[in-house]
């Protein structure tokens, strides 16, 4: 059985988009997912299963489709793609607050650095599937726009390293 993080995207504790994830934990039990373990209330989850990657995907966002009544976006990681996410990291220096790995579903396309707008201090690198954002003064004030990352999730590093241990099996207290 595979270890798998899915992260959602554009759902939070208010608001618009809004699911608990007690709700979200029954999904993915009810989709045949096994040892389902939610983090933070902001879209993660951690479980195993015996499909593949694609097929994970497929099954969670068309479970999320039928609750929102529109589609949710989903990365899924392996736990050794999330620890590779997470050794990748290109400022290790930085706060882990500070740093985000932004999830996409394929690799960016090139140039997508370069198109990046409204930089003002921040670093940023390409991931296999990523893209690493060092917001040296944090994200509130940012002005910085990707288009490439759009329909991309973010987490920063403290949260990817806390999933990549839940998925290595380690407690998420």
């Amino acid at each position: 059985m595979t270890s798998y993080i899915a992260l959602l995207r554009a759902v939070n504790v208010g608001g618009t988009g809004k699911l608990p994830m007690g709700e979200l934990k029954a999904m993915c039990e009810a989709a045949g997912f096994a040892d389902v373990r939610t983090y933070i209330a902001s879209g993660n989850v951690v479980f195993g299963s015996r499909l593949a990657g694609k097929a994970v995907k497929k099954a969670l966002e068309q479970r999320l489709r039928d609750y929102a009544g529109k589609p949710v976006g989903v990365a899924v990681r392996t736990a050794a793609e999330m620890a590779a996410v997470l050794a990748g990291n290109p400022f290790p220096e930085a706060a882990g607050n500070r740093v985000v790995a932004i999830f996409l579903d394929a690799p960016a396309p090139p140039g997508a650095l370069q198109e990046a707008s409204g930089l003002d201090g921040e670093r940023l690198a390409l991931g296999q599937r990523e893209i690493y954002v060092h917001y040296g003064e944090g994200m509130a004030d940012s002005r910085l726009k990707i288009p490439a990352a759009k329909a991309g999730t973010a987490r920063n590093m403290n949260t990817i390293a806390k999933l990549a241990g839940m998925a290595a099996g380690k407690p998420a207290g």
